[in-house]
């Protein structure tokens, strides 16, 4: 093999390495960042992961919000009118956060089977419009 060729071969094969370390890099990255969703039916048949963080989404059940002790401390059941699954958050609730609204929490379960989630995230129907675009909607249906 000429000196030429090694050369050649030499910096091809550093691509190649190049790229898979890159590829590598990008799927552990891909693995650590990425959250699944589940429902609390798939958490209690125990699909959900026990040791990663996920998403769980259901409805508030009406009369289930609690604040045991003092501070920020709230503890809800979420259902997806199927089974139900006990969530404790510690934090300040979305404003549209309310028994019988659809949520989304980010967390993780405790070894007891409880929710424990780091972020909430009330839904709002689909038919939500902000206030200002509200009020120029009106202005046109009595314009017309």
């Amino acid at each position: 093999m000429t000196p030429a060729r090694k050369k050649r071969l030499f910096l091809i094969s550093l691509m190649v390495a190049g790229v898979a370390v890159g590829v590598g890099l990008a799927l552990k990255s891909l693995d650590e960042n990425i959250m699944f969703f589940f429902t609390p039916t798939e958490v209690r048949a125990g699909k959900a992961p026990g040791n990663k963080l996920f998403r769980m989404g259901g409805m508030v059940v009406n009369g289930s919000v609690s604040r045991p002790g003092d501070g920020l401390t709230v503890q809800f059941d979420l259902t997806d009118n199927e089974r139900q699954v006990t969530v404790k958050y510690a934090g300040i609730l979305p404003d549209l956060f309310r028994e019988g609204q659809g949520i989304i929490a980010n967390g993780k379960l405790n070894g007891d089977g409880e929710f424990v989630a780091q972020e909430v995230l009330a839904k709002h129907d689909e038919n939500y419009m902000p206030p200002e675009l509200a009020g120029m909607h009106k202005k046109d249906e009595a314009e017309q």
